[in-house]
């Protein structure tokens, strides 16, 4: 159940990438409080920093101004209280299901026997048991992002960082996976922080929802979505609130796409 208790905090955060011929401010004055137990999702137009935030809280990257806090520690690198889902699976091709959720857990220096358990209750859980000795040319897209949470809930993170992680799937099985990831968070209960292009997906899954600005990315509005779960596409409260994202967005994707073209 939701909290009210402070899990992540961004304070005061800019991201400028400066290449010596380049210098791009990605995203400035960004301030965000993410609760405990929380599915937060973020949305924005192309280039507005959705990413870049979740890099900044993965430790990947620094900010050049701000502090991000989880549980009131400041994040300084990438860390194990910190899970992350990326666009593509990135899997060990000569790694078997089993070998990829393990070696994780292996590299940290778990005995063996305990890695093979811990990465078995979390195969199961995504519902890939059986396929555990199976190698990921022979998954199907959506398999192999379930193999990729397994992988990054198996080290017990604090936090779930998921980028656009359904993006590249076609849209019954991007349907399938929201579906399946509702169970999964129900079970679990992490912290969620999930950047997505989609509307319909972020009313689907959020609690709270952070609208973007345009780059420079900074928080245009928070939506709380207080809707029962499993949710219905037709609900009118469904509708309600996806009109009014959609409202907020309008306005950033058309400053974007004006962007794009003086920088074309």
């Amino acid at each position: 159940m939701k909290t009210d208790k402070i899990k992540l905090k961004a304070v005061g955060i800019t991201k400028i990438f400066d290449d010596g011929t380049h210098r791009i401010t990605a995203i400035q004055d960004f301030n965000l409080e993410v609760r405990e137990n929380e599915f937060t999702v973020i949305v924005g137009p192309s280039g507005c920093g959705k990413s870049t935030f979740l890099y900044l809280v993965a430790g990947f990257e620094k900010p050049t101004k701000g502090q991000i806090f989880l549980d009131g520690k400041l994040i300084t690198g990438p860390g194990p209280d910190r899970g992350f889902v990326f666009q593509e699976p990135t899997l060990y091709p000569w790694k078997t299901v089993l070998g990829n959720v393990m070696f994780g857990l292996e590299i940290m220096g778990m005995p063996k026997q305990e890695a093979k358990n811990k990465a078995m209750k979390y195969i199961t859980m995504v519902g890939l048991k059986g396929f555990e000795n199976a190698y990921p040319h022979t998954l199907s897209g959506g398999m192999k992002q379930r193999v990729g949470i397994a992988r990054a809930l198996a080290y017990d993170p604090e936090v779930l960082l998921m980028d656009e992680p359904f993006g590249a799937l076609d849209a019954q099985t991007r349907k399938v996976m929201q579906q399946e990831l509702m169970r999964i968070w129900e079970k679990t209960k992490k912290t969620v922080i999930f950047v997505t292009h989609s509307v319909i997906e972020a009313v689907y899954l959020a609690d709270t929802i952070v609208v973007m600005t345009a780059r420079p990315g900074r928080i245009k509005g928070i939506i709380e979505v207080d809707l029962p779960r499993p949710r219905s596409y037709t609900d009118k409260r469904y509708l309600s609130i996806r009109e009014k994202v959609l409202t907020l967005l309008e306005e950033e994707v058309t400053k974007s796409l004006e962007l794009q073209r003086r920088t074309d």
